[in-house]
Order: structure tokens, then sequence, then C-alpha cells
């Protein structure tokens, strides 16, 4: 909650501004699923903006976290360093007390995770504890040759996590964020050879997720092969079709009958 008494105008007219967004916006819990340049991410920023919900970026989460030096910080750091995946509990213990921020009350978007359906079936029992649940899941589709063309464009601001293309979405100064000024990098694993590995197992991963999703009534599939403004179109008009028609009951142990 802004303390509007030592807010400046600026702060003021942004604060006004978010709360006429929760107003006229719905709360809401979702997941994000797509691949590496599927541009979830760059969705994920925009949808949270224009319906005043948390965004909560696992791997943004865990670079922030594999910065500190408690005990949690330094095995994510150890982690990340093997090129192993963090262990689920520990995931889900972060991404526990981002929830209960008051920045999340409205609801979130989860952008990578769950990534498998085990991790899928943690989160419907951590959240079923905690008396939530899901609203919908977004699965963001889209060719790997497109893919793999994003991501080796793909430039990203480390401390805030803005992402930037070379060509789709450039800066307005080349090698610069736009509101800081400070250097954007790109990311070590960002280049064709790594990136068709990556794809290769995250393939392999997604498909009993989304069938998951599915069985649960949750899914809804998204072009990501259209332009940013077309994709947020869509997630837009699918996000309103289901406060419209209401949420979907889930199918019994996976099948309809």
């Amino acid at each position: 909650m802004t303390d509007l008494q030592s807010s400046s105008t600026l702060q003021l007219l942004h604060e006004l501004k978010r709360r006429y967004v929760e107003l006229d916006t719905p709360p809401g819990r979702y997941v994000f699923v797509g691949a590496p340049g599927s541009g979830k991410g760059t969705q994920s920023c925009l949808f949270s903006k224009s319906h005043s919900l948390c965004h909560l970026s696992t791997g943004d989460i865990l670079r922030q976290t594999a910065m500190q030096s408690d005990d949690i910080g330094l095995k994510v750091k150890k982690q990340m360093q093997e090129g192993k995946l963090v262990d689920d509990d520990i995931v889900l213990k972060l991404l526990n007390e981002k929830m209960n921020e008051p920045s999340c009350m409205r609801g979130f978007i989860l952008d990578g995770f769950p990534r498998n359906a085990h991790q899928a079936e943690k989160l419907h029992n951590y959240l079923e504890k905690s008396g939530k649940k899901l609203d919908g899941v977004m699965y963001f589709g889209a060719p790997d040759e497109l893919l793999v063309k994003r991501i080796e464009g793909r430039r990203v601001h480390p401390t805030s996590g803005r992402v930037y293309h070379t060509e789709f979405n450039p800066p307005k100064v080349e090698g610069k964020d736009d509101v800081t000024g400070e250097p954007l990098i790109q990311r070590s694993d960002d280049n064709a050879v790594t990136l068709f590995e990556r794809l290769k197992c995250y393939h392999k991963e997604t498909t009993p997720l989304i069938d998951y999703y599915s069985n649960l009534g949750l899914l809804s599939h998204i072009d990501a092969s259209k332009s940013v403004d077309k994709v947020q179109k869509e997630i837009n008009t699918v996000i309103a079709k289901k406060e419209q028609n209401g949420h979907p009951e889930p199918l019994v142990n996976g099948n309809s009958g």
C-alpha cells in the first residue's frame, strides 16, 4: 500500500492508475508455459501490468536467491552452477514466500514453473492446502526454428529482467536498457547449439504437462508465432471468455466420460 501523503505527484498518478486497473480487471492466478523464445516472459510482464497481478519468474527468483549468502542461497547457487535443476521443494518454498507478499494478493502469473507434470502436481497440492487454485494455464506454441532465431537475438537487463531483441524488440540505444541506461547482456546459453538441446528436453517434459492441465480443463493454446501485440490480444480474449463463461469443470481422472 502506497503512503499517499508522502508521495510525489507522479507516484500518486501511478497509484491511481494501479487502483483503476484493479477495479477494471478481475484477479486471478495463472501459469504461462512455453519454450525458450516463445515470448511467455514478455507476455507475463505485459499481463501483470495490465491486470495488476504479480509476475513470478522462477528464473529471476532463483538468480536473486543465488546471490544471497544464506543456506538456501548457497544451495541454489551450487545447483545452478552444476547445471542441475533446483530442488522442487526449494522452488515451492521461494514461490510461497512471494505469493504471500502484498503485491501478490490479487493473484499472480507463474513464469518458468512448473516445467513438468510432477512439478504441476506438487504445485496443485500446495495451492489446494493454501486454499488457492489456478484460474488458467496459457501454453505458448511456436516452431523451433523461430524460437532459436528469437533467442539468439535476445538481450536482457539482468537487474530488472527486462528483455529486448536485436531485431524484434530493440532497445532505444543499442546494448542499453531503456529505463536505466545500464548494459544489456546475452546469456551464455542463448546460442543455437545449446538451444536445440534445450528444446529437445523441453518438448519431452512438456507434453505430459500440457496433457495434465488439459485434463484439468485449465489449458488454453496461444499462437506464440504472432507479434507481441497480437499475442497480447489473444490472451486478453481468452481471459475475457473465461470470465464470461466461467471456468470449465475439471475432467475426472483425465476422462470426459
